[in-house]
């Protein structure tokens, strides 16, 4: 039989390719994602035919997972349980799309991940699998051999000659794309314990970040970024831009216990400072642009939208149609934001929109503009009617 199966070179993936080649005889065709990682996709590609893969695909995907998925996704500004910006999340269904498609074209039944029985990885693999073709097979060896974690594996893999690229300097696990840098597992499972500082890679230390603050614009038209300072960039440069950007001020870290969709608490750690950028300045733009009812409505139902993320539902319909909706409500989005970064800090230090909501003269303590004062003492007499007519109620009791 043919797999093809998502190979990241990792531990796991590595451990999973040759472990499918024994187990099922099959013949695997490895597929590596390059959404960010750099040269680790290519070593990924040659390790994966050195460990026994037929075929071996590396495909760069970084323009079509920020344009397709990240750009997207930040339409709807969501931030699960209030911190996490989803970067591991929305990279999910890009690989099991292709997962799916190279599976057609190869004839292969079936497809394979690395993700353990206890993570949302599982979940976000397999229902994109079953979302894009309900007949394909999803093998997972997590939830089939006998091992029983990272120290069988390393066994595993040192018998037969897999290099194995976990060591004790570094006792956690990571996942890169262009979005973020996700930590978690080993030393980070004790959500006390402060995560070292040499772990981080895409952000300087705070503490030791410059001491003069930086100013960055960002543009966006018709809901998406297109600019920094004034220069245009695609999609996966103009988010590198920023990555380094805030990187060098230490920004866009976020260490959390978040719940996860299978209904147990982990501890993930996360670098994500271009993305935190792009956050904070679309709800600057968002500001000047947006009808308050349309931006309160939005906001009202980005948090179920980055649970659906989180969970996995990216190829669901309540997905897609909130995302027509988001969609729609971004298309006013056009402006800049001037954002302030020192320290570990991101400030909005101004804003501004050719298709602004934003009257000084309305607004302005001096000047009347097209507003009556006098007006708003029928406004609030409506508004307070329902609760005069309680406070008289409870009076009587």
């Amino acid at each position: 039989m043919k797999i093809v199966l998502a190979y990241s070179g990792g531990l796991d993936t590595s451990v999973i390719l040759r472990w499918l080649i024994e187990e099922y005889d099959a013949e695997v065709i490895a597929f590596t994602a390059d959404i960010g990682q750099g040269e680790e996709v290519e070593e990924a590609r040659e390790k994966a035919l050195k460990t026994g893969a037929k075929k071996a695909y590396a495909l760069d995907l970084r323009e079509e997972f920020v344009r397709d998925f990240v750009f997207p996704m930040m339409r709807a500004a969501p931030l699960y349980e209030g911190y996490y910006l989803l970067g591991t999340a929305i990279a999910r269904p890009l690989i099991a799309q292709y997962m799916v498609q190279i599976a057609g074209e190869e004839g292969a039944e079936a497809v394979s991940h690395g993700a353990t029985g206890k993570g949302n990885d599982q979940v976000r693999f397999e229902l994109t699998a079953y979302a894009l073709n309900p007949d394909i097979r999803v093998i997972v060896p997590w939830r089939e051999w006998t091992m029983k974690g990272r120290p069988d594996l390393v066994a595993y893999a040192k018998e037969r000659g897999i290099p194995v690229p976990v060591t004790q300097e570094k006792p956690y696990s990571m996942d890169a794309n262009l979005l973020h840098i996700s930590y978690e597992g080993g030393i980070l499972e004790d959500p006390w314990a402060e995560p070292p500082e040499e772990m981080f890679r895409l952000t300087t230390d705070p503490r030791l970040a410059p001491d003069e603050p930086e100013y960055v614009e960002i543009e966006f038209e018709r809901g998406d970024p297109v600019a920094v300072n004034g220069e245009r960039l695609s999609p996966a440069a103009l988010l590198a831009r920023l990555n380094t950007l805030a990187g060098r001020h230490g920004v866009g870290r976020v260490d959390l216990v978040e719940n996860r969709y299978v209904g147990m608490k982990s501890r993930g750690v996360y670098e994500t400072p271009g993305g935190t950028l792009l956050y904070h300045a679309r709800r600057a733009v968002e500001s000047l642009t947006l009808d308050r009812e349309a931006l309160h409505l939005r906001d009202r139902l980005a948090p179920k939208y980055a649970e659906l993320v989180y969970y996995g539902y990216w190829f669901a319909p309540e997905r897609e149609k909130l995302q027509r909706l988001f969609d729609a409500i971004a298309e006013d989005v056009t402006g800049t934001a001037r954002l302030k970064l020192y320290k570990g800090n991101v400030a909005i230090a101004g804003r501004k929109s050719p298709v602004s909501l934003y009257d000084q003269r309305l607004v302005s303590f001096d000047e009347k503009g097209d507003y009556d004062q006098k007006d708003a003492e029928g406004f609030i007499k409506i508004n307070a009617l329902r609760l005069k007519v309680r406070a008289r109620v409870l009076g009587r009791e």
